[in-house]
């Protein structure tokens, strides 16, 4: 269960992490002292400033969901200097080639154990299914060793059980590597191109994984249908799901869309969160590819994370699919340290439309308007 103190704190420290309108607002502009009674149409008739005031805080807390910030540079003087170029010397003259041959050993490993279990035992679909979720799990942990993975694991292991399905917070593809090597999970997740679609179509099928392309509308009915089927079957792998949609930086949370939330069965959180100490674990799909993502984590000193698996939740009498997904948003939230805010992940691939825009900047104006009656 979570704790409410630990919930009223995760709230207010939103609040300080919202910027201040005053900020916003041209020198001399105050909105602290009301002249008589102010209605929402004076208020908005304060433009453009308020409205453009509106714009910026929008875009600056959507925004910053998927910025990655860089390092502080600590190389900065004669001292230093050199420590720095031997770390760097470390990291890509020795560290790199090794975790490279281990990577590579890993592969055959799979691939020379794999294929023949793939090929002759197709009329023992059981055994089969079960060394093969054995040998995705041993290749998911070749990878986190290629990034010297220091991974720590809190609660139970999951087990395989009918009706019941995983969420998690969602900071980059390696989720599902640090999470599959623990637990044969089948994944619902965006059809990649290059060598990952190859992996998504071939070795990742035979875990019952699901996906979809997130420009086909009529992709949601059929996955919608292969969720329900998956999560009835008792000796389906645990089904995990990403209900964010996206990946976000690992210092918020975005919301967490419904689907998961409405197939009338357990559901389980976990909560992921990355040490930055040597390295950022954010993938920025739209300015990196993964191979080069892969080839930061393995030119670090070390990829440092903690998993929590989660008190199972289930739907309480009279709460609607959302209000249940924002609960265990909440609670993931809090476990990992993470801020909730109230934006919609896919509209980080098509920008908000003019209406959208107005809409929010109407409610933000409004918002105002209730905070100037209450003083």
């Amino acid at each position: 269960m979570s704790d409410p103190g630990k919930l009223n704190t995760s709230s207010s420290e939103l609040d300080l992490d919202r910027p201040n309108i005053e900020d916003y607002l041209p020198s001399g502009t105050s909105i602290h002292e009301p002249h008589g009674q102010l209605r929402l149409r004076d208020l908005l008739d304060i433009s453009p400033t308020l409205t453009e005031a509106a714009g910026a805080i929008i875009d600056d807390s959507f925004t910053r969901c998927f910025k990655s910030n860089p390092p502080e540079p600590w190389n900065w003087n004669v001292y230093l200097f050199p420590l720095w170029c031997c770390g760097v010397v470390v990291r890509y003259g020795i560290l790199f080639p090794v975790r490279v041959i281990v990577l590579a050993i890993g592969w055959i490993i799979f691939l020379s154990a794999y294929i023949p279990v793939h090929v002759l035992l197709k009329g023992h679909d059981k055994l089969r299914k079960k060394i093969e979720r054995y040998l995705v799990e041993l290749i998911c942990s070749f990878f986190v060793a290629s990034w010297t993975g220091v991974v720590k694991y809190h609660g139970p292991r999951p087990s395989m059980r009918p009706k019941q399905v995983f969420v998690s917070n969602h900071t980059s593809m390696i989720d599902f590597i640090v999470l599959e090597q623990m637990t044969p999970f089948a994944v619902i997740m965006q059809k990649h191109p290059g060598w990952v679609g190859l992996l998504q179509s071939t070795i990742l099928d035979s875990l019952g994984c699901i996906w979809f392309n997130r420009s086909e509308a009529k992709d949601r009915e059929t996955v919608a249908k292969k969720l329900r089927d998956h999560v009835q079957g008792s000796d389906n792998n645990p089904l995990l799901i990403f209900p964010e949609g996206t990946c976000v930086n690992n210092h918020y949370t975005v919301m967490f869309k419904k689907g998961a939330f409405e197939l009338g069965c357990t559901v389980c959180p976990i909560a992921v969160k990355y040490n930055k100490i040597f390295v950022d674990a954010f993938w920025n799909s739209r300015k990196q590819s993964f191979t080069m993502h892969l080839l930061q984590l393995m030119t670090s000193w070390a990829v440092v994370c903690d998993v929590w698996y989660l008190e199972p939740q289930t739907l309480r009498p009279g709460e609607t699919a959302i209000e249940f997904a924002e609960r265990v948003r909440d609670i993931i939230s809090v476990r990992a340290g993470l801020k909730m805010v109230p934006w919609d992940g896919y509209l980080k691939y098509s920008r908000p439309s003019p209406k959208h825009r107005e809409q929010k900047q109407q409610s933000f104006a409004e918002t105002i308007l209730r905070r100037l009656e209450e003083q």
